[in-house]
């Protein structure tokens, strides 16, 4: 009586709704997002990709230590493939870094490369216009040096609500910079100059010369470079400035001159970088956590250069300029006129820090897949074959329970199929052969559970309970077991993982994946589905559900039982006597 009781509980149209509203919202993302694409994202060896070769530069023109190769070639395999899964190559190739990113995304792909040196260095003088040249006199109202309003008198750019802490205005809102529109930087490399090679010894000689005017202390000295400075001219001196001495930069658009003084602090300090919707206007922002040291030093500047201007230079160009209003304790924002690619791509330059190399990239070439659509097909195939046998096998053997074995593989399918395509836009998640293999090992998984259910289920109608009454009894003892081999495979996958890179963490991402949606089908509608069948006259008939032989026995085994009993009770009443 307890367990018919206990199934009286059971409500299996609950579980079977809570997985109906989970397709619902998968496949509403599915469609109502991502621009119409239904197809999830390929790797390299099933679409092709694109290929970027990366030349290190030093300062001396000789070859680049290996270890600081090593350590570019980690930061770069982050900044492209940071949980692992998008299906990118990062290779060394001599003094080059060679980039291979699936399908088309070259532009991408060149902007790895960016040493992303982040400095916050006060502005000293400017902004002057790009084209101003020496000789020419400031207007009335300038400064006497840069022709243009000192910069503590320069307000920032003017926006229709500043934020607290920096611009002219103060909201009640979390303390951010307000910096000046910005362009997004063409993909052009940056040659030696002269179009000198990048390994040219005299490309050395430039960044020395360079340095001992762009970056030399002498008034004089700093006011011939901001006058003279072509912006529009390749920068040898680009990731190599001290961070020491001041600097003549330009900013990132190329359309204005600043004389900044020396970093007061590196972005090395920045604890995380994450892209966000600007909340005061269109465009996207880059929110900015420093690390405790970091925010000290943050909190401190601002307090004691109220009314100056500060300048974030990345790669010795100036990415934006904001006005000190008050103290900033909190988080800092760059914004400007960022687009989301252009505000993902920095943020996660940031995140994952500076090179300690700097790169100049090469054209970006196409490359054909290297195992092509012909392998994968060869790989579904194997996948059809395998599910034909476990269906035919189901259905010889479980009949009505094997056609639930399909039915919720067709739906583990179906949940797998959405989660493909929405992990391919959130981040980046490329399928390749090692991920459609860790999917066809899947299947072995779930069958696994099912068969764990059902043969339990045959034990507890052996021991003479009906089909309605085993079901209850049998998922409590089954779903240990399942609970307990997911829990194994799990582990493993991600063990794998963790140790893993390259393809073999594709494999181990997909077989993690299927576990979890394993127990999803499984609970949700698997053992709903049994409960139901178990509770229809004609449906849960032994013949139909394939159950009859344990039927039997357990059909004997109920009729025995009444008279053991009897003998008993008839063997204590003459023993008794």
């Amino acid at each position: 009586m307890a367990t018919s009781s206990g199934q009286q509980h059971v409500r299996p149209w609950r579980y079977l709704t809570a997985f109906a509203g989970i397709v619902v919202v998968l496949y509403a993302l599915v469609f109502l997002t991502g621009g119409g694409n239904l197809t999830p994202k390929l790797g390299i060896d099933l679409q092709g990709g694109t290929r970027v070769t990366l030349t290190a530069r030093t300062t001396d023109g000789q070859p680049p230590p290996r270890d600081q190769l090593i350590q570019a070639q980690d930061i770069i395999e982050q900044r492209v493939n940071g949980l692992g899964v998008s299906g990118a190559e990062v290779q060394l190739d001599g003094s080059n870094i060679v980039i291979t990113v699936p399908g088309d995304a070259g532009e991408q792909a060149r902007s790895l490369g960016q040493t992303a040196q982040l400095r916050f260095r006060e502005v000293l003088q400017g902004p002057v216009p790009a084209n101003q040249a020496a000789g020419q006199q400031p207007a009335p109202g300038q400064d006497a040096q840069s022709g243009q309003a000192p910069a503590s008198q320069a307000p920032a750019s003017p926006a229709p609500a500043q934020p607290q802490g920096m611009g002219e205005q103060s909201r009640s809102v979390a303390p951010v910079a307000q910096v000046s529109p910005l362009q997004d930087p063409p993909p052009t490399p940056a040659p030696g100059p002269g179009g000198l090679a990048p390994d040219d010894p005299r490309v050395a000689a430039e960044v020395t010369k360079l340095r001992e005017t762009r970056q030399s202390t002498d008034q004089a000295t700093q006011l011939q470079a901001l006058l003279t400075l072509d912006c529009n001219a390749p920068d040898p001196l680009q990731g190599y400035d001290d961070p020491t001495k001041p600097l003549v930069a330009c900013s990132e658009d190329k359309q204005t001159k600043y004389l900044l003084g020396p970093s007061f602090l590196e972005g090395t300090e920045i604890a995380s970088a994450q892209a966000a919707q600007d909340r005061r206007g269109a465009g996207y922002v880059v929110d900015l956590t420093f690390k405790p040291d970091g925010t000290e030093v943050w909190a401190a500047y601002t307090t004691e250069n109220r009314g100056k201007a500060v300048g974030f230079t990345l790669d010795t160009e100036v990415a934006s300029v904001a006005t000190i209003n008050e103290p900033i304790y909190g988080n800092t924002q760059i914004s400007g006129q960022f687009s989301q690619e252009r505000a993902q791509d920095l943020a996660r330059t940031l995140r994952y820090g500076s090179l300690p190399l700097s790169f100049d990239s090469g054209n970006a070439q196409t490359v054909s897949a290297t195992l092509g659509l012909a392998s994968l097909e060869a790989g579904l195939i194997a996948g059809a074959v395998g599910l034909a046998l476990v269906f035919a096998y189901c259905l010889f053997y479980y009949r009505l329970l094997g056609i639930l074995t399909i039915l919720s593989l067709a739906l583990s399918g179906l949940v797998v199929y959405a989660v493909l395509i929405l992990l391919g836009r959130w981040i980046g998640f490329t399928l390749d052969l090692a991920g459609v293999a860790g999917f066809i090992i899947a299947i072995g998984i779930t069958a696994d559970s099912f068969v764990i259910f059902f043969e339990r289920l045959k034990d507890e109608m052996r021991e003479g309970r009906t089909f309605r009454s085993a079901v209850p009894r049998s998922w409590e003892r089954a779903r240990r077991t399942i609970l307990t081999a997911d829990a194994v495979s799990f582990l493993a996958a991600a063990v794998l993982y963790i140790l893993a890179v390259g393809e073999v963490r594709g494999f181990a991402f997909t077989l993690g994946m299927s576990t979890v949606l394993d127990l999803v089908v499984v609970f949700l509608v698997t053992f709903p589905l049994v409960v139901l069948i178990s509770r229809s006259r004609s449906l849960g008939r032994p013949g139909l559900s394939g159950l009859a032989a344990v039927d039997r026995i357990g059909s004997r085994h109920r009729r025995e039982k009444p008279a053991v009993g009897r003998r008993a009770a008839t063997t204590g009443k003459g023993a008794g006597a």
